[in-house]
């Protein structure tokens, strides 16, 4: 059996474990507190589960956008400049410069250890919020784990995304074992929410039948409208729950990605 491991360190911060490499989502490290941004204030309302020295070496840092407080904050920057590899968007790797890779949808990057093992990280389209949003929230970009062995199902990272086409050709081109769907109904600047609620979540988890559904980033800042309890209650109504998998931050979890057919 092979098993993928997980610290949710807090909001869409987790440390991934799989195959041997060690893999970081967006890395925000910060106290509570409040980013006065010019057209909205985020007020972190809790910190990490563990702080960054704790974290250890890791392989990659997968950073769905840089531009956003909740996603990469100034703790989160200095842990960068520790990382052997940092994946992101085109337009972030410019801006980050120094060993900033960016990825475009669907381009890959592949990560391999002396003894031959592979993985290969994909990067998933991901739109922050409804259509035209675009140019008000830059470029978000999601992460596809793809190991060599065959037996292996790939995991599935959204990043700060809404339910739209480019996740649904995700689940066309990959058939997922877990998925890590960025899921608090965020809501800033309108009367609109900028990543997945509940019915967003569950239309992924419907796309990919089989997958574990192990949300992250729905708690711990004052603009997400929906929470942990909110994707319990909708996924158990409508006979999901047994497919969701809620994570206590600081402890690791075990979940199994070895396909069954």
């Amino acid at each position: 059996m092979t098993s993928l491991r997980i610290t949710l360190i807090g909001g869409p911060t987790a440390l991934i474990e799989v195959g041997g490499f060690r893999l970081l989502t967006d890395p925000t490290f910060d106290a509570p507190g409040s980013y006065t941004l010019p057209h909205v204030t985020l007020e972190k309302l809790s910190g990490p589960a563990l702080s960054a020295d704790n974290i250890g070496a890791v392989d990659a840092v997968l950073l769905s956008h840089d531009q956003h407080r909740d996603n990469l904050d100034d703790s989160g920057r200095d842990f960068l400049k520790t990382a052997t590899r940092v994946l992101t968007t085109v337009a972030g790797a410019k801006r980050l410069g120094g060993h900033a890779e960016g990825l475009a949808p669907w381009a890959s990057a592949r990560l391999t250890k002396p003894d031959g093992r592979v993985l290969t990280i994909t990067a998933a389209p991901a739109r922050h919020g409804p259509a035209g949003i675009e140019p008000i929230a830059g470029d978000v970009i999601g992460f596809v784990l793809t190991l060599a062995d065959p037996g292996i199902r790939p995991v599935y990272i959204t990043g700060d995304t809404v339910w739209f086409e480019g996740v649904a050709e995700v689940a066309k081109r990959f058939k997922a074992g877990i998925v890590l769907p960025f899921a608090g109904a965020a809501q800033t600047r309108g009367p609109f929410h900028i990543t997945m609620d509940t019915n967003d979540t569950i239309e992924t988890a419907r796309a990919f039948p089989d997958a574990m559904i192990v949300p992250v980033h729905h708690d711990g800042w004052k603009h997400l409208r929906q929470n942990g309890d909110d994707l319990r209650s909708s996924f158990d109504i409508l006979g999901f729950g047994a497919r969701l998998k809620m994570l206590e931050p600081g402890i690791a979890t075990e979940i199994e990605i070895t396909a069954t057919d």
